[in-house]
């Protein structure tokens, strides 16, 4: 199994404009709820818990996360649970509301996602590695806390293994 440091360095490398970052940070949250919603059916109520694949995808994903880190795997639970009481209270709904707000924040995500990429020039990392759908919310909640200056070293291994003089040091320079 790769560990952080690969898995962030190979899909860094399909997103060095600071542009595509930026759109990253809509389009894959959206994708992220739109899933959960989709999966959130069927689903019904057990101990207390909404019990749906959601529930049993969100579960696995944790799991990889927290194996690859602790903090950022605890970062990436919080969010999916948080995803999981979205599509919990979308699932109850009507068909037509749930199916229609899931739909559409995954059309919406994904748009975004590839406006992103038409201005990187480059296709989206899950093309070549279909690993790249489940790291990309963890590149968005990695690229997040380097903004705020937090895993300085880490980012620092990231752009080491990407290579300098790359599109995003020339715009963030």
């Amino acid at each position: 199994m790769k560990n952080l440091v690969q898995h962030l360095s190979q899909y860094a490398a399909y997103h060095r404009d600071p542009r595509n970052i930026a759109s990253h940070f809509i389009g894959i949250p959206l994708i992220v709820v739109a899933v959960t919603v989709l999966l959130s059916r069927p689903g019904g109520w057990a101990a207390g818990l909404w019990i749906s694949p959601a529930l049993f995808a969100a579960l696995a994903s944790a799991w990889f996360y927290l194996r690859l880190d602790r903090r950022f795997g605890a970062v990436m639970t919080v969010l999916l649970a948080l995803c999981l009481w979205a599509g919990q209270a979308l699932a109850v709904q009507t068909t037509a509301l749930w199916l229609s707000a899931g739909l559409g924040l995954f059309v919406v995500g994904w748009a975004i996602q590839f406006v992103g990429h038409y201005w990187e020039g480059r296709k989206p990392a899950f093309v070549d590695d279909v690993m790249g759908l489940i790291v990309g919310p963890l590149f968005v909640v990695a690229e997040m806390g380097f903004l705020l200056g937090l895993r300085k070293e880490l980012n620092q291994q990231i752009e080491f293994n990407v290579g300098a003089g790359s599109a995003r040091e020339k715009h963030t320079a």
